[in-house]
């Protein structure tokens, strides 16, 4: 079994696996004091290229008391560097740059500059993003003092390459890897061959200790999955996005049609919900509330059945209610082939 703990710098300790909801200014406090008991945020993402682009922040972050005071909060905060909006647009950013950045500001976990790789890239192209990956993780860690690296996987929808990757920080000696550009493939009715099958090679040669993270990892239904395969950190906006197209969250699969609930199958405790299935869908800002308190009641849910070896029969629980809901899933099919393997 995989390490239960993420031990940063400062010595502090984190229980594992751990959900870090992507930080949304003016939002994240008032989620936090949205319900006075219940599951806790324990952690957050923070894109911290939007905070190095506006020079007066990123002065005050440099001199000033740091990024956890900025947020207001003392928990785990993990930074990201700004790689995905690079496949949109000019960053004009250097990644020894940014790493500075981050670990001066007191970024818990820190990330390069690594270069995203969607599935539609050749290997070629794969390969070569792979080697900048690489080079820019080398030397990176000769500049963080305070934080620990992430180690980022990358290699496209290449097999080979990730392999190869993983292998390479394992042998540079990270102590946190990340699985990147896999959010494409979390959009296709919940297949999860092609990601349960990265994330459980990458474990098998990362070994039990590191912390594994997959970026964009966000829906319920498919973390305990996940965890399965030895994915112990996740980070998404997933609870806002879904909410902003009337998908409300369960741990069974998402539903934009109540219906459902009636059967009293799911009822959810959340401050919204309190108890009884919603009879009208709740509105945006509700819903944010109820898929965020949904996603980190599953992480409890997944931490109580690893403590007590029960998570195999979770996700037999998992599936067949899931099946019922959602017939034409691919998650009970392909998790059928990633456990068979």
């Amino acid at each position: 079994m995989f390490s239960r703990e993420l031990v940063i710098n400062n010595g502090r300790k984190f229980e594992l696996p751990i959900f870090l909801p992507v930080y949304q200014p003016h939002r994240m406090q008032a989620l936090r004091s949205a319900w006075s008991q219940g599951p806790e945020i324990e952690g957050c993402i923070v894109n911290s290229y939007f905070l190095y682009k506006q020079r007066e922040l990123r002065q005050q972050l440099v001199e000033g008391p740091g990024l956890h005071d900025y947020l207001g909060f003392d928990g785990l905060v993990t930074t990201d560097s700004g790689a995905f909006q690079g496949l949109t647009r000019q960053l004009y950013l250097n990644n020894a740059d940014i790493v500075r950045f981050q670990d001066r500001i007191g970024s818990d976990i820190v990330s390069p500059l690594d270069l995203i790789t969607p599935p539609g890239d050749k290997k070629a192209v794969a390969e070569a993003k792979l080697v900048s990956t690489e080079k820019r993780i080398v030397k990176a860690m000769g500049l963080v003092e305070r934080g620990i690296l992430v180690g980022v996987q990358q290699g496209g929808r290449y097999a080979d390459l990730r392999k190869r990757s993983v292998e390479f920080l394992r042998d540079l000696g990270v102590r946190y890897l990340a699985l990147g550009s896999l959010v494409p493939f979390f959009n296709r009715n919940h297949d999860l061959r092609f990601v349960g099958r990265t994330s459980a090679e990458a474990r098998e040669i990362i070994g039990p200790d590191v912390p594994m993270h997959v970026y964009g990892a966000g829906d319920p239904v498919e973390l305990p999955f996940l965890v399965a395969c030895g994915v112990n950190v996740f980070d998404s906006a997933s609870y806002g996005h879904y909410a902003q197209t009337g998908w409300y969250m369960t741990p069974y699969g998402a539903l934009q049609d109540l219906d459902k609930l009636a059967a009293g199958e799911f009822v959810c405790a959340c401050p919204v919900c309190q108890g009884e299935p919603p009879r009208v869908m709740p509105d945006t800002e509700q819903l944010i509330v109820h898929n965020l308190w949904t996603i980190l009641v599953t992480i409890q849910t997944i931490r109580t059945h690893l403590a007590s070896g029960t998570l195999p029969g979770y996700l037999d629980d998992v599936l067949k209610l899931h099946d019922e809901w959602f017939p034409t899933s691919a998650l009970h099919s392909s998790w059928r082939e990633i456990d068979l393997v």
